[in-house]
């Protein structure tokens, strides 16, 4: 079964120290196992929980610096439902 998609993105130019900001907060919520981001009407609620995937990338070029930062984990919903027995039948 299919579960719905939700996404959220924001874009903002921000100082060194607002950047910090972000990024202690989301330490935070990765601590405490619980993420909110929200912009607006946009919100979206992460519960990141055992191991997580890291993938860190960074790239310069004449013009731009850039840093991607990437988490990723399985939530405790998909692992639910992979656990459920697969029934195949030919009738």
């Amino acid at each position: 079964m299919q579960q719905k998609k939700a996404s959220f993105r924001h874009e903002a130019l921000l100082d060194s120290g607002e950047a910090r900001d972000l990024l202690e907060a989301i330490t935070d919520g990765l601590g405490k196992g619980r993420l909110v981001f929200a912009d607006g009407a946009d919100r979206i609620v992460m519960k990141p929980e055992g191991l997580l995937n890291l993938r860190i990338t960074a790239s310069q070029d004449e013009l731009q610096d850039r840093i991607s930062i990437r988490f990723t984990w399985q939530s405790r919903k998909s692992k639910k439902s992979r656990k459920k027995k697969l029934a195949v039948s030919s009738k």
